[in-house]
This record gives C-alpha cells, structure tokens and sequence, in this order.
C-alpha cells in the first residue's frame, strides 16, 4: 500500500466524509490505518473543509518543502549562527535579528526551534554558550501518528454513548511525579493512578493498566491533550484497542469533564504535592470518594451509580 494518498485518493475521501462515514469507516472502504484518515482530514482541511484539490495542494508543497536542504547545512548560515552564539546570544535573539540583518534574503532566515534542534542533534559542544549550559535543552514536544479531536466521530462529541474516556495528568512537585487521570465523559467515572516519572512509557503503562481490565464496551475511546507524556499513545491502542484523540494545542476546555475532576482531585492532593510519597492505597481511596459524590449533571447520583446501571443493562 502506498504510503502517500493519491488525487484519486483523495476524492474517494471527500465523497465517503460528505456521506456522512466516520474516520474508521472510511480507513477500513480505502483499506488505511484509521490513524492515517483522522491525519490526513486534520492537515488538509481548510475553512470550507476538506477539499480534494487544496488537500493535495498542501500536501505537494510539504513534500517539496521536506526535499530542500537543512538551512543550517547552508556555510554561510552555519557561521552567521555560530558567531552569533559565541557572542552569547540566544537562539531567539540570532533567529530575530537574521531577518533585520538580511530582510530580503529569506533563505538566511530561521527559526529559534530550528537553532535549538541543529545544536541537540549535531552540534552538542554549542550548549556551553547558551545561558543554561551544561543543561540538556529540552526539544518541543512532537506527537507522531495522532489524531486531532476534529477527526473524532460525533456520537463522542455528543456523549451519545458510554465507553468514551478523557485522559490527563495531576502533576506533582518538580513535575517529577504525577497522577495519571482517565475520565468516562458519560458517567463522570474516574480511573486514576500515580507515576514517580512524567515520561511516557510510565503514563501509559498506567492507562494500560487501568483500562484493560474494563469491558470491552468501556473502553472505546480515550482524548488526551498535547503533553508528551502521551507520546507513545499507540501503546493504549495495541493494548486495548481504543481510539485515541488529541485535542487542539492549548485548549484544555475542550476535555472540561478531565479538567473537572482534575479540580476535585487537588481538594486532596493540593498543587504541590510530592506524589512519590503518597501511597497507592491512599490514592485509591481518594479515587473511590469521588466516584462516589454526588454530581448535579447526574441528577445527584454518583458516577459509581451511574456505571454500575449502565453495566447491568449489557
């Protein structure tokens, strides 16, 4: 199967998403990865949404764009960088001033992320004039193979059904430890367990394990936000075989039940708190008091209640 859709690719998803198909439904007529769909439908859709012509557009200019040659490999810009830093300036501070020095030479301008990633990648020994040197710079986070929460079918934008879960992290002292939050946005039901690291491996070896023991029918979807402790998020999916939706960059409302519960969570566990000194037990007891409050929206019955009726009538 070629990695890349083609026209006629994209026209055949144009004419499945106007009938009204969800992401998996379309992956599984053009025999794609689900994951593939949601990403090809979130980089190409404009205002007017996804269109077949804009689509590949957009998608041959970043084919083009990915071919030219790294800017920094250029000698001129190499130097022009390397002088600047030796001078102690910031990567920030040189990516600036790169275009008031050569306004209308654009192949000399650059970004500071651009800056940051050449020195990680190929040129460590420049850390020593950057302000925090010594220090490991850490690379903005990039979530690979996700897909954004625009692509997410509309029986979970509704809440039509259960099974539907958002995920997030209560993030202790230091950012060192953490909770690992996991929401049923029907019910209101909370899964939670602590992690001692905020690396992903740890954060989704606990969603794995509070997840998989559920039935089947409660474990369809999961949207986390952009942090990267979620970054090896296939992980969930080859292990219970949920979806995984991410939402958009800074806009946390929009997994509001997560960030709810989050807040009752803090009445117990303040902002601050060092969570590799408190206890599983402990955070298990805290996770059975809030499934068992009452909450308005529920009619003042206990997302506990709720869940259990739900499961008694499968």
């Amino acid at each position: 199967m070629a990695k890349h859709l083609t026209f006629e690719d994209r026209k055949i998803l144009y004419r499945l998403q106007q009938k009204g198909k969800s992401n998996s439904e379309i992956a599984e007529l053009m025999g794609r990865h689900r994951s593939t769909i949601g990403r090809k439908l979130t980089r190409n859709t404009g205002q007017r949404g996804y269109r077949p012509q804009q689509a590949q557009r957009l998608a041959d200019e970043r084919r083009l764009a990915s071919r030219r040659p790294h800017k920094m490999k250029n000698p001129e810009v190499h130097q022009y960088v390397q002088d600047k830093l030796e001078k102690y300036w910031s990567p920030d501070q040189i990516a600036g001033r790169a275009r008031c020095d050569f306004p209308r030479t654009s192949w000399r301008w650059l970004s500071r992320q651009t800056i940051y990633d050449w020195i990680n990648d190929y040129r460590p020994e420049w850390q020593a004039w950057l302000r925090r040197s010594g220090r490991p710079i850490e690379r903005r986070g990039k979530l690979t193979d996700c897909v954004r929460i625009d692509g997410r079918p509309e029986v979970i934008n509704k809440r039509r059904r259960y099974g539907d879960w958002e995920g997030d992290t209560v993030v202790g002292y230091g950012r060192r430890s953490a909770l690992v939050t996991m929401v049923e946005r029907e019910s209101g039901y909370l899964r939670t367990g602590r992690v001692d690291s905020m690396k992903s491996a740890s954060t989704m070896r606990v969603a794995n394990r509070r997840m998989k023991d559920l039935p089947k029918g409660l474990r369809r979807s999961m949207t986390f936000d952009n942090g990267k402790e979620f970054a090896e998020h296939q992980r969930l999916t080859r292990s219970t075989g949920m979806e995984v939706y991410f939402t958009d960059p800074y806009a946390s409302w929009q997994k509001g039940t997560n960030e709810n519960t989050n807040g009752l969570l803090r009445q117990f566990f303040p902002k601050g708190t060092d969570f590799t000194q408190v206890s599983h037990h402990e955070v298990a007891h805290v996770e059975q008091l809030i499934n068992e409050r009452p909450r308005r929206r529920l009619g003042y019955r206990t997302p506990a209640e709720v869940l259990e009726k739900h499961l008694c009538c499968i």
